[in-house]
């Protein structure tokens, strides 16, 4: 009787020190990287204030790899039309998609300060541009560097190359400042300014505020954009493919991304 007790005993210690030891189990650990994709189209595609599609609509998408380290490489791309809308003869420049390719590495200075740095390769696959008297290549290079101050971020970008099939524009500079607020059940709201100085040739301001619900991964946006580029310039940005369209006014862009 004494020996079966003690092995009922013993039992029970176990069946309680294995529940304790599951209890207080060391979490998940990290992973290496992450793999992550997105798909989405808008009614619109503004960079740096400028209309890319002819104040079109356009889908896009992206991959993006990050490694636990802090360096990251990524793809995304576009639907574009401004390349075949500089010329007066739109039938013999080409370069319908931009596929932008970049990497880097992203660190923490303090629990509320960290960096991020890196190059991007804007790509305009099959583009001719540079065939064409007044224009250089499209295709383009850009070193960037950025600070984030808990939801505010500050990033500069200069490019190595000319930039966007301006002749003799290596060098050219983007500063800008965005930040990105939660507003509680998947809303953001995200303020932005930036200031484009172009090589020997210009320099603008554009500015954007963009309202997002996120739907568990499927992103819904408008997005106000609009620079000084009339007001400054003196005249509208138009190109002759899209007749007297002001490519850089004031515009509501809709968007739809789905992450996964």
């Amino acid at each position: 009787m004494k020996l079966k007790a003690t092995q009922t005993m013993l039992l029970s210690l176990l069946a309680v020190s294995g529940a304790a030891f599951a209890q207080t189990a060391a979490p998940a650990a990290e992973p290496d990287y992450t793999l992550s994709y997105n798909i989405g189209a808008v009614t619109e595609y503004r960079y740096r204030g400028i209309s890319q599609t002819g104040k079109k609509p356009a889908l896009q998408g992206g991959i993006d790899f990050a490694h636990k380290s802090g360096f990251y490489l990524g793809t995304w791309g576009s639907t574009i039309s401004w390349i075949k809308d500089s010329t007066a003869n739109p039938n013999t420049t080409k370069g319908p998609i931009e596929i932008d390719l970049y990497g880097g590495y992203k660190g923490s200075i303090t629990d509320s300060v960290s960096f991020d740095v890196g190059g991007l390769q804007y790509w305009y696959a099959g583009n001719n541009l540079g065939n064409t008297a007044g224009f250089a290549n499209a295709n383009t290079f850009e070193l960037y560097g950025a600070l984030s101050f808990g939801p505010v971020t500050a990033k500069y970008s200069q490019s190595t190359t000319n930039l966007f099939g301006t002749p003799n524009s290596k060098g050219s500079g983007y500063f800008d400042l965005s930040a990105t607020f939660d507003l509680g059940n998947g809303f953001s709201i995200v303020p932005h300014i930036g200031s484009q100085t172009i090589k020997n040739a210009t320099s603008y301001t554009d500015y954007s505020l963009a309202l997002n619900k996120d739907f568990d991964g499927l992103v819904v946006s408008a997005t106000l954009v609009g620079t000084n580029w009339s007001s400054k310039q003196g005249f509208d940005y138009t190109l002759p493919g899209t007749g007297t369209k002001n490519l850089a006014g004031s515009t509501l862009v809709l968007g739809l991304k789905k992450n996964f």
